[in-house]
Order: C-alpha cells, then structure tokens, then sequence
C-alpha cells in the first residue's frame, strides 16, 4: 500500500499529520523518557503526543528541543486537562503547555474529555487559539457521536480530528464512518489495548505468517484503515518493532478478521461517564 514512517494524513485544513506517531502517557521518569524518544527518533518517528494529564511536557518539552530534529520536521500534540477546561483556564492552560513544551506554537491541540459544565466554553477558547495561529491544528479526544453533533450547533470551527480508544476489541464501526462522512481524521489512542491484544491467537497466528509480532499485524491493521495511530512504549527494542510494520501488507480478508474480534470492549472510561461526571468518575 505504499505506507512507511513518512507516511501523513491531510487534516481537514490541509494540515499534514505523521500517521504512525509515539505516546508517551506515562513517561514521566526524566531519564526513561529520554531513552524513548531518543529511540522513537532513532526509529524515524517525528510525531509527538503528549498532554497536561501525564504530566511530562516539561520533560518533554527539553528531549525535543536536544533532539537533533528541526522544530518543522517535528509534529507535536498536546491536550488540556478536564480540570484546566474552560475559558479562561483553557487559554491560561494552553499557555502553560506552550511554555512547558518550549515552543511558539503546537501542531495539534486537543480537548481532552468532553466535559458537562464547560463544553462550549473550552471549544470557544480553542477556536481563539486556531485563529491566532498558535495551533496548526485543533480537535477533540474521546467525543461520541451526540457530543459532535451538539458541539456542531455552536461551534465556528469544525474538529480536525477526534483521538479516540481505537484497537481490535474496540474498533467503533458507528463512530468511525461518521468520523469519515464528516471529514474529522481518526487518531487511535491505546492501538494495541494496553497491550491485551498480543495474546490474541488470530494475531499471533497472522504473525507468524508474516514473521512479525501480533502488536505488529495489529499496528499494520490500524494504518491500513487509513488511522492515525500512536503507540507508547518505554522499551527501546519495542519502539523500533513498532515502526518496523511497512515491509508487508495485510489482504482484505485478514484485515476483516481482525474486524471481527470487535467486542465493544474498553480498557479506559466511557465518555458518556465522563461527561456526565464532569470528569470525575
């Protein structure tokens, strides 16, 4: 299919995005997060995500900028935390990160969780953040269906993209089409389902086909959906497996039977809960 590690997808403002990008939720010890990124960059990764939440972006913000890699070549993402939503506290957050991350401007920044109490209000303060071009590029996490189309009533500006939990056991068929009819890019968060996924014996078996390993098939079936994907990992020898899926190609059938170990099932919250909790679950 002509994918590698350079491959993009186009946001809906023209805005290009590495399709295969690194995580670091959970990276917070200074020195492991280094080794990670000083692998990922080895390994040819230049998309970032990050977010207040997992409370590394000044670590972050300091490997990047030693990194070696020119700030253009680099694609960065951050999100604001439930509690830093808003107005206000959203605009006074997004300078907080910029600051943290040492950088004039983010690619990509993303709402979080939808939120009962401030959902219009953060979005708003978004759009500002767009327009004054300190954002290429803005969107959402974890937002359903009914949270789009209530965001759309308001809203000046549409999602570029809608970071969602995304894997084999979970793979959203309903929200991904709209996602698709509506021009909103589909980046998948936790791919490989916190890793339950390699255990799973269709991938293992597919894996051995392939000579690759099941967290492998399943990246490769991600990119193959037209996914953006962004695994994590601590482990040097596991970043550089990662981004060694661009020598083989899955067929029609095999990806159709890795759709079919859909179970609707979660590693993480439900966003309706989320959003009816305010946050707090």
């Amino acid at each position: 299919m002509g994918l590698s590690i350079n491959t993009t997808i186009t946001l809906s403002n023209t805005v290009t995005i590495e399709q295969l990008g690194f995580g670091t939720y959970k990276l917070t010890d200074p020195n492991e997060l280094k080794c990670a990124v000083d692998a990922a960059i080895h390994a040819g990764y230049r998309a970032f995500d990050t977010a207040e939440l997992y409370n590394n972006e000044k670590q972050l913000g300091q490997v990047l900028a030693q990194c070696g890699v020119k700030r253009n070549d680099l694609f960065i993402t951050s999100k604001i935390a439930n509690e830093k939503q808003g107005y206000e506290n959203t605009l006074k957050g997004f300078e907080q990160t910029l600051n943290d991350l040492q950088l004039d401007y983010i690619d990509l920044f993303l709402v979080h969780w939808p939120l009962h109490d401030t959902f219009f209000e953060t979005w708003e303060a978004f759009e500002r953040i767009y327009e004054e071009k300190r954002a290429r590029a803005i969107g959402v996490c974890n937002f359903q269906i009914s949270h789009l189309e209530m965001l759309a009533t308001r809203a000046n500006i549409k999602p570029m993209i809608n970071q969602i939990e995304l894997h084999p056991y979970l793979t959203q068929e309903v929200l991904v089409n709209y996602l698709r009819e509506q021009d909103i890019a589909i980046e998948a968060w936790s791919p490989l389902a916190r890793n339950k996924v390699l255990h799973e014996p269709l991938l293992i078996k597919m894996g051995e086909k392939y000579h690759k390993s099941a967290a492998q098939i399943t990246l490769r079936w991600q990119l193959q959906h037209g996914h953006i994907a962004i695994p994590k990992s601590g482990h040097p020898d596991r970043i550089a497996a990662n981004a060694d899926i661009f020598d083989f190609a899955l067929t029609a059938s095999e990806m159709a039977q890795i759709d079919g170990l859909n179970k609707n099932e979660r590693v993480g919250p439900n966003p309706d809960d989320v959003y009816r909790n305010n946050g707090f679950l």
